[in-house]
């Protein structure tokens, strides 16, 4: 990955991270999205990955902003003891 590490396998200091790990850990990531996953070219840059990683996260926030506020709606149209079911299912 990068030249200015000059051991590929042994990091020099505890908190060092080899060029071998990072490529284990981009590969992760390209078997966790959908975006890249389903395609067919198994060949993709790392940083092809980490920004689809990016995207994909920031869609994932955006989905649970939308279901929280579809829920809040949903419980402030509910009757008090329903609420307090749906909210004391949703606590455990």
């Amino acid at each position: 990955m990068s030249s200015r590490r000059s051991s590929r396998s042994r990091p020099s200091a505890p908190s060092m991270i080899t060029d071998d790990q990072i490529n284990d850990l981009v590969s992760k990531l390209h078997q966790l999205l959908p975006e890249i996953r389903n395609r067919c070219s198994d060949k993709v840059s790392a940083a092809r990955v980490l920004q689809e990683t990016c995207s994909y996260i920031k869609s994932l926030h955006r989905e649970v902003d939308d279901l929280s506020e579809r829920l809040s709606e949903l419980l402030d149209n509910t009757d008090s003891t329903q609420a307090s079911i749906i909210r004391s299912l949703l606590m455990q």
